[in-house]
This record gives C-alpha cells, sequence and structure tokens, in this order.
C-alpha cells in the first residue's frame, strides 16, 4: 500500500498551517511549523528575499491546496478522497458537509477524536494492529465507517498498551457532543451524526467541491 514516509512536519509548512500530525509534539515548542513557518525548499521563504514580492496564487492553487490539506490531515491517498467526494456529491444534502461528515466517521478518526490516540496517524496505526474493536468485533481496517450507535473499545488484550494509555490519560482535546467518550474503560460511543461546527474547522470544504466540479 503506498504510503507518505517523508517527514510531516513538512506537510504543515507546505499547507500553511498546523495539521497536527506528530500528537503531543505539535502542541509543544518543539514544532517545527513554529521554527519554520515558511514552505519547505530552497525557494520557500521567497517573501523573504530582496526583490522578490510574493506569488499570489490562483483559483486552482488554492482549490488544490485546500484538497491536498484535508487529504493530509485525514490521511487519505487521492484515489480514496475522490471516492468520498463523489460519495458526498450523490448524497442528499450539502455535499461538502456530507463529504467531512464521511471523513469524520472512520474508524481511525474516531479513535482519534474520542482520545485514544494521539494523533490520526497513531490512531491508524493502531487499528490496522488489531487493537480495537467495534461492537464487540475486532476491525483491523482504519477507513470502517463507523455509524450511530456504533461501540469503539480498545481490545482486552490491548488495554496495558502504553499509547492507548497514554493517550487515554490525556482524554478528548474538545468535548463533542457527537462522541461520548469513556478514558476509564477505554471506551468511545458514537451517539449522532457530527454537526458542521464540531467538525474539522481548519477545512473549507466548499472548495474542495468546486475543484472536483470543475
Amino acid at each position: 500500500m503506498a504510503r507518505y514516509t517523508k517527514a510531516v512536519c513538512r506537510l504543515c509548512r507546505r499547507e500553511g498551517r498546523k495539521l497536527f500530525l506528530k500528537g503531543a509534539k505539535c502542541y509543544s515548542g518543539k514544532c517545527t511549523f513554529e521554527k519554520k513557518p515558511h514552505s519547505p525548499g530552497q525557494h520557500g521563504n521567497e517573501s523573504g528575499r530582496r526583490g522578490r514580492r510574493p506569488h499570489k496564487p490562483s483559483d486552482y492553487a488554492l482549490q488544490l491546496r485546500e484538497k491536498q490539506k484535508a487529504r493530509r490531515i485525514f490521511g487519505t491517498l487521492e484515489r480514496q478522497f475522490r471516492r468520498y467526494v463523489h460519495s458526498a456529491l450523490r448524497a442528499r444534502g450539502i455535499s461538502g458537509e456530507e463529504l467531512l461528515r464521511r471523513l469524520e466517521l472512520r474508524l481511525d478518526n474516531v479513535v482519534f477524536r474520542g482520545g485514544l490516540a494521539a494523533s490520526r496517524a497513531q490512531a491508524r496505526q493502531l487499528v490496522r494492529h488489531r487493537h480495537f474493536m467495534v461492537n464487540g468485533r475486532t476491525v483491523d481496517i482504519p477507513s470502517y465507517r463507523c455509524k450511530v450507535g456504533d461501540v469503539v473499545q480498545v481490545r482486552e488484550k490491548s488495554r496495558t498498551k502504553p499509547p492507548i494509555v497514554e493517550a487515554a490519560g490525556i482524554g478528548p482535546r474538545s468535548t463533542l457532543t457527537w462522541l461520548e467518550s469513556n478514558p476509564e474503560r477505554l471506551m468511545v460511543t458514537v451517539r449522532d451524526l457530527p454537526p458542521r461546527e464540531e467538525m474539522e474547522g481548519a477545512i473549507d470544504e466548499q472548495v474542495i467541491v468546486e475543484y472536483y466540479s470543475r
């Protein structure tokens, strides 16, 4: 399976904002984005070079960057992300919100949002290694789409794994009405569909829809 194996801090710098891809490091003073907030590469800091003016991106470039940002936040490949978009376009309701809702209901995102992993990348790895169950059944597919009423919990044999114990000790970083987190029992329940105000706020979903509607 294809995957990104280079430094993930470069992705944050490329998108011009923190994507919180490395868990605790992103919230500390060691965050690379804090030290180098410009784009990576030889010409990343062009605005600070004498005689150069900042380049104004085109509409297409803005749409592309927004799409890439969403892909990198949720850790999906291009083909998989395109399927999410086409599914959202066929669904009833606002296409952009339907897209984000499908991404938010991924199992790895529910694990992260529920406070059982320090980052989405760590949540993906833990799910692949069969540390989580959905409704009492082990699921090792990070993209598994959770439904209202689903109960996600750590397997009995995995309850002492250091990454899970540490993340559960910190707990979820925000209170979500659509998730019920129980750190003591290492369990998360999907109570409802996520409303837009509680979905990923760093993404302009309408711009992404426009990109795929060209």
